[in-house]
């Protein structure tokens, strides 16, 4: 998903109007939108992870360790690429990446890695089989249901995805 297309349009109000919505343009409609960002990239590379460790028939902690770094990877790099391609130096756009992203994919993944644990059997579960599949998708969406707040709160108060904001 390209970075731009993620936030209702380019300009957002750093001084809204009473109404809660904050000095950050922090509406629901704006948080979702980054939260969703945020889970795309965390999805793509904690199911690769997961696919990978999985095909290589690793245990179960050395696939979610590599699951958990990839989400990391590439989450980061959804903001990273749109924030270059706005004309931002790497060094620089590194720095935005992990102010944006740190702390939303942090929760995805605890959440969502918290909710495959728990699940019994799930960890067991091969590629093949449904209960993977609907674990992990379902522990995504518990993620974006928990992680939205937590975007909405933050970018309120000028952090996470309002670093980025800055970029556009």
């Amino acid at each position: 998903m390209e970075h731009s297309t993620h936030h209702s349009g380019t300009a957002h109000h750093h001084s809204a109007p009473a109404g809660g919505h904050g000095r950050h343009g922090t509406t629901w409609a704006t948080a979702m939108r980054a939260t969703l960002h945020c889970l795309t990239g965390c999805a793509v590379g904690e199911i690769l992870g997961m696919v990978v460790g999985t095909a290589l028939m690793w245990g179960n902690a050395p696939t979610m360790v590599l699951a958990i770094a990839l989400a990391f990877v590439f989450g980061y790099s959804f903001t990273l690429f749109a924030v270059v391609r706005a004309g931002v130096s790497m060094k620089t756009a590194v720095k935005v990446a992990l102010a944006a992203d740190t702390v939303s994919i942090a929760v995805m993944e605890l959440v969502d890695n918290g909710i495959v644990a728990l699940v019994p059997g799930a960890m067991d579960a091969h590629l093949s089989d449904g209960l993977f599949w609907y674990t992990l998708l379902g522990g995504f969406a518990v993620a974006f249901v928990i992680t939205t707040p937590v975007n909405k709160w933050m970018i309120g108060r000028g952090k996470g995805h309002a670093v980025v904001h800055a970029y556009h």
